[in-house]
């Protein structure tokens, strides 16, 4: 990863942060800390923090330089806010190419086809510069959004995982959803 990763869509501009930007992560963060909540695994307070989210971000450039899951947040064209965040997590090379998909959307972006935009040029890029086969993404059977989402985007059910994830503090179960690289 010696160049920045930057894409751009229609309405957003997709990269990673810098540790200098964790007070635009740490106001994400806390502005959709309910509407999260639901879908994400029990948070500590320190998740809320800047010193939290400077934290996180230093993680996530070192497992882009990795290659072992690359952070991404979705922006403003001015680069202002965080509309959106999504990771590329769980990278396995080798035979398997591959990686997990998770994503949430700010509340007050919510039904604009924004989380769609900007998952469709993280999967063209996932599948180019990235070099993946197969990108994996999980969504609990009662998040009806998330799986229209996918399936929108073109991923295909794959099978039933029960109690596959703790969010919230509860064991979850969980659609398993892929998409896979057309040619190669």
């Amino acid at each position: 990863m010696s160049e920045p990763i930057r894409m751009r869509t229609p309405r957003t501009v997709i990269r990673l942060l810098d540790p200098e930007e964790a007070e635009l992560l740490r106001r994400y963060r806390v502005e959709n800390r309910e509407h999260l909540r639901p879908w994400e695994p029990l948070r500590t307070e320190t998740h809320y923090t800047a010193e939290g989210c400077r934290l996180a971000i230093e993680a996530g450039l070192e497992a882009a330089r990795a290659d072992r899951g690359f952070p991404f947040v979705v922006l403003t064209p001015d680069g202002s806010e965080i509309i959106a965040t999504f990771t590329l997590a769980n990278v396995v090379r080798g035979v398997f190419q591959a990686c997990h998909l998770g994503y949430g959307i700010a509340r007050k972006h919510e039904g604009q086809g924004l989380m769609v935009e900007a998952l469709d040029a993280a999967i063209r890029y996932a599948f180019g510069p990235l070099d993946f086969h197969r990108v994996m993404a999980n969504y609990m059977p009662r998040n009806d959004r998330s799986g229209r989402l996918l399936a929108r985007l073109g991923f295909e059910k794959e099978g039933y995982a029960k109690r596959y994830l703790k969010i919230e503090g509860l064991w979850e179960d969980h659609v398993l959803t892929a998409k896979i690289r057309a040619q190669g």
